[in-house]
């Protein structure tokens, strides 16, 4: 193997072209096919946004009633943050009754309730008990699972298929 020198002055283009080009000669007298080019080198390709929701929204089995006594059963559900988390373990109300946690926790992450968008604790604990259980799993769901489907089986024929637990109408996917 010889080697070569590159001096300031030369150029490194020039020096490669030329040992490219006494390389593919020396190959073409021993009978050696030519190596295929080089792949040109790939055009950045523009960067795909990747999303993530961080929103969910539901639909409550019965809903929450407000002191006008309008029905509200739609609303909106974000991920938690691990501050939503350790915020309830620090509430005094919390620490005298453990149960009250999921109170506080939902209150947090519970972003819209029909057109109320001051949800607070005192909201979650006028909610009928199905409805806080219906949003305790909801919660579960797209904080460990990140979706809101699940896979259930007919009892009567056995046939697998998948729900959106987010509340739509019956009948509806």
């Amino acid at each position: 193997m010889r080697r070569r020198t590159v001096s300031p002055g030369s150029g490194l283009e020039e020096v490669l072209d030329n040992l490219a080009a006494t390389s593919s000669a020396g190959r073409e007298e021993a009978g050696a096919p030519a190596p295929a080019p080089a792949p040109a080198p790939a055009a950045p390709r523009s960067r795909e946004r990747e999303t993530l929701q961080t929103e969910f929204t539901f639909e409550l089995p019965r809903g929450y009633v407000d002191d006008e006594g309008q029905l509200h059963r739609s609303g909106t559900m974000r991920l938690a943050t691990a501050r939503d988390e350790l915020r309830p373990q620090i509430d005094l109300r919390v620490k005298e009754n453990p149960a009250y946690l999921s109170v506080v926790l939902l209150s947090q992450v519970i972003t819209r309730l029909g057109t109320v968008t001051d949800v607070h604790a005192g909201v979650v604990e006028r909610m009928y008990a199905t409805d806080v259980a219906f949003l305790q799993d909801f919660y579960r769901r797209i904080n460990s699972e990140g979706h809101t489907h699940a896979a259930v089986t007919c009892p009567l024929c056995h046939g697998s298929f998948e729900v959106d637990l987010s509340g739509g109408r019956l009948g509806e996917s």
